[in-house]
């Protein structure tokens, strides 16, 4: 008798013991997250002849699968293969180039079995278990480790940027950044790496004078460029190893000069107007309010418009009569804002931070450094798309096509959180366990 009584009490251990470890806090958030986006979704296109919500839905429980699945699988398996994840991160890539499906001016799609998978955002993942396996042993805290592990990542980096995948792209960087940092790179080398680029935005900028300084008659800059310029000098001088002769600083002089004269040269000769317009109308808010700026203006309509409380689910007048184009997809935080109001929004945003703060927590109480690096990839992915986005729905960044992860409308983003999330979860589940003394 007390034989039977048992046997269900050890069957239940043995289903739930290869997930003792999970942190279910940190797997039940981006399920609320997506069941919650999945409603807001349908709310979108509540007067529309689609179902992307049920789409939105069937694609979560699929990631809950596999994420499930991975979470019970020990991570290391991916440092044995991570050479063969890069190959086929990469192959995914050049395959989107040679028989991609394109779409609004860009080639980012494969069509597999009728459906368009982007393998861009596979490859989010694939840049994470890359790094990790090139830093776990080999720290960035010396140039050539810092060097080798740039230049792995260029190659996937490039071919989505050729794409073009503006967007995936910024994101790698983030990616990139965080990993490095993570991985004891000198702060001074980070800043120096995105330097060339806040050179080519402030050498176009005149301020504090009406215009820029006029070298030469192909040379100009902005006194703030400048300034930047000698700034990071000081960096180089400061965190680079050749210091002698002051090759150093000279070396940091130069890679901003010419960083702010090519971002010049771009402004002016690559880039077109519309492209213009939409990296730079954030910053003039009534500015093309038919053209370029109708999507923000219009997003920051429908999230004023919620005020503290909202108008309550499927009544938002923004969202019922789609005023907001592209809602459903990156701009359904103004969905969220007009229905639920400012109080919606900062619940959100709290769950959001939640996630985050599981991710760092992971990171830190990892049993190795592989584990410790793939969770900080995945944090920084999560923390530069949240960023991005509520910035761009209102009026604080440019509208860069970057999803609200779990809640935007888009298959393969959807799975690649998930998959993000399942390998988190194995590195939480792996951890050796910590024993208390009293």
């Amino acid at each position: 008798m007390l034989l039977k009584r048992s046997l269900p009490k050890i069957r239940w251990k043995y289903g739930v013991n290869p997930w003792q470890q999970v942190d279910w806090l940190l797997f039940c958030l981006p399920v609320a997250v997506s069941i919650f986006g999945g409603i807001m979704i349908l709310s979108t296109e509540l007067k529309q002849p689609v179902a992307d919500w049920w789409w939105h839905w069937l694609v979560a429980g699929i990631g809950i699968l596999i994420s499930l699945f991975l979470a019970r699988s020990r991570y290391e398996f991916l440092l044995q293969w991570h050479w063969v994840t890069y190959v086929l991160t990469n192959f995914s890539l050049i395959a989107v180039m040679i028989a991609g499906t394109s779409a609004k001016g860009a080639q980012r799609w494969i069509s597999i079995a009728g459906f368009n998978v982007q393998p861009s955002e596979f490859a989010k993942v694939g840049i994470i278990i890359t790094l990790a396996a090139l830093l776990h042993r080999r720290t960035a805290a010396t140039l050539p480790n810092f060097f080798r592990a740039l230049a792995f990542t260029a190659l996937p980096w490039g071919l989505v940027f050729i794409q073009p995948d503006l967007a995936t792209s910024l994101v790698f960087g983030a990616i990139v950044l965080g990993m490095l940092y993570w991985a004891n790179a000198n702060p001074g080398w980070l800043i120096l790496l995105i330097s060339p680029i806040v050179a080519a935005i402030l050498f176009g900028t005149s301020w504090p004078l009406s215009e820029p300084l006029i070298v030469f008659e192909q040379l100009s800059f902005g006194v703030l460029g400048l300034a930047w310029s000698v700034a990071m000098a000081i960096v180089g001088w400061r965190t680079l190893p050749w210091q002698r002769f002051g090759i150093s600083s000279i070396g940091a002089w130069l890679l901003n000069m010419l960083g702010g004269e090519l971002g010049i040269f771009a402004w002016n000769h690559i880039l077109r107007e519309y492209q213009k317009d939409r990296l730079t109308v954030f910053l003039r808010p009534g500015h093309d309010l038919l053209g370029a700026g109708y999507h923000q203006h219009q997003s920051r309509i429908a999230i004023g418009a919620g005020e503290i409380w909202g108008w309550g689910l499927f009544k938002g007048p923004m969202t019922q009569l789609n005023f907001v184009p592209e809602q459903h997809t990156d701009f359904i935080f103004s969905a969220v804002g007009e229905e639920f109001g400012f109080l919606g929004c900062l619940l959100l945003l709290f769950v959001f931070c939640l996630i985050c703060f599981r991710l760092l927590h992971i990171a830190q109480t990892a049993k190795d450094n592989f584990g410790s690096l793939l969770a900080i990839g995945v944090l920084s992915m999560i923390v530069f798309q949240l960023i991005v986005n509520v910035g761009m729905t209102v009026g604080l960044a440019p509208v860069a096509g970057i999803p609200l992860p779990w809640m935007s409308y888009g298959r393969s983003a959807m799975l690649t959180n998930f998959i993000a999330l399942g390998i988190v979860e194995s590195v939480a589940n792996f951890r050796q366990r910590q024993k208390y003394y009293s």
